[in-house]
């Protein structure tokens, strides 16, 4: 559930979320990785990787290999393997004859190391969560040949939501109430399917959401000279920006001392964010401090009220991780844990051997029976 902050549930009335945290496990919250957006997450909950480390390392960016901007709203880009390192966990399935299905998720439109699911979709964004989730259990109910043991679903909210209103807001509370319906749905068509038992359930987010206001917006054609710059590509609160020839000590001058933000010479990020030695990152990462926002130019549209892409030490960047099936405890409390090591876990509870990751599978093995 995209965008789904690690305490939404604390906000109003979840039942079905509730009863998850009795019938199998919790966690405290869940730490995503740097930088805390929408792609490099979801393809980190697929790999085990950092995204410094699969290079997806924003939403959108440059990749000097390629000479070729890659962007979330590009689908001729979207669906080219080439941008994907590591290997993603239905790859990693199919190739132990366990045959892999996803329904919208980063990376599986794409030929990555020549391969995709078994079952995947071109992602429409309109089409309907409750015919998503209907089309999970269909294939569940295909024959023992054709059937997928690991399968990927993904719905869009409350990040949209998120963005517009704001995290604290009514509407907020409103999106988290129908995504609690809509899990109650889906867990009740999976509790009278046939396989109801032999079934594991995770569910989980790729990021949090953060208050943001127009009052604390920082504009980049404020500090820099279109002729300085190469490439700055990213989005608020996050970008990587390339020099150009003979700029690059303007750039960093220009921001070093700005209030709101900070800008590091890649590959000088703090360790924690495992983030900058890709070239993809280019010259320089720069990132808003929590609650601030960077922009390009003043925005056309209405400034939104919420965003994610700040240092992963800020909790409210953390996401949301539940379980539950015959391979996990019952009303099992995790502790806060990395989004790296739900691909190993997954792999777990598979009996498959793992392509090399970041995660760490002592970390989370507790949970397991």
């Amino acid at each position: 559930m995209d965008g789904f902050r690690w305490d939404y549930t604390n906000n109003v009335e979840t039942p079905n979320f509730d009863a998850i945290e009795k019938m199998g496990v919790k966690a405290e919250s869940m730490q995503v990785s740097f930088p805390s957006k929408t792609f490099p997450n979801h393809y980190t909950l697929v790999t085990g990787l950092v995204p410094d480390h699969h290079g997806i390392v924003n939403n959108t960016f440059y990749a000097p290999q390629y000479n070729q901007v890659y962007s979330i709203r590009d689908r001729e880009a979207v669906s080219d393997g080439k941008f994907y390192g590591g290997e993603p966990i239905w790859n990693t399935a199919e190739k132990q004859g366990i045959k892999a299905a996803s329904y919208f998720w980063v990376g599986s439109e794409a030929d990555i190391q020549g391969m995709r699911p078994s079952y995947w979709k071109p992602y429409d964004h309109d089409f309907d969560f409750y015919q998503r989730a209907d089309s999970v259990i269909s294939w569940l109910s295909l024959e023992e040949g054709k059937r997928p043991q690991m399968i990927s679903w993904y719905v869009a909210e409350p990040d949209g939501i998120g963005h517009h209103y704001g995290p604290k807001s009514p509407q907020a509370d409103s999106a988290i109430r129908a995504l609690d319906a809509l899990l109650g749905y889906f867990i009740k068509k999976l509790s009278n399917h046939p396989l109801a038992d032999q079934v594991n359930v995770i569910v989980t987010s790729d990021h949090g959401m953060a208050t943001i206001s127009e009052e604390r917006s920082i504009l980049l054609n404020q500090y820099l000279k279109k002729e300085w710059v190469k490439y700055a590509l990213g989005g608020n609160p996050i970008y990587n920006i390339q020099a150009e020839d003979g700029y690059y000590d303007s750039i960093y001058l220009a921001l070093e001392d700005v209030a709101g933000l900070k800008i590091f010479k890649n590959p000088e990020l703090p360790a924690h964010l495992n983030y900058g030695t890709n070239e993809n990152c280019l010259d320089f990462t720069i990132v808003a401090d929590s609650s601030f926002s960077i922009m390009k130019k003043a925005p056309r549209r209405d400034y939104g009220m919420g965003t994610h892409g700040y240092d992963i030490s800020n909790k409210d960047m953390n996401a949301i991780f539940y379980a539950y099936g015959p391979a996990f405890k019952n009303g099992y409390q995790q502790a806060m844990f990395s989004n790296t090591s739900v691909y190993p876990l997954m792999c777990e509870v598979l009996g498959i051997i793992p392509a090399p990751n970041d995660g760490n599978l002592d970390e989370v093995k507790s949970m397991l029976k």
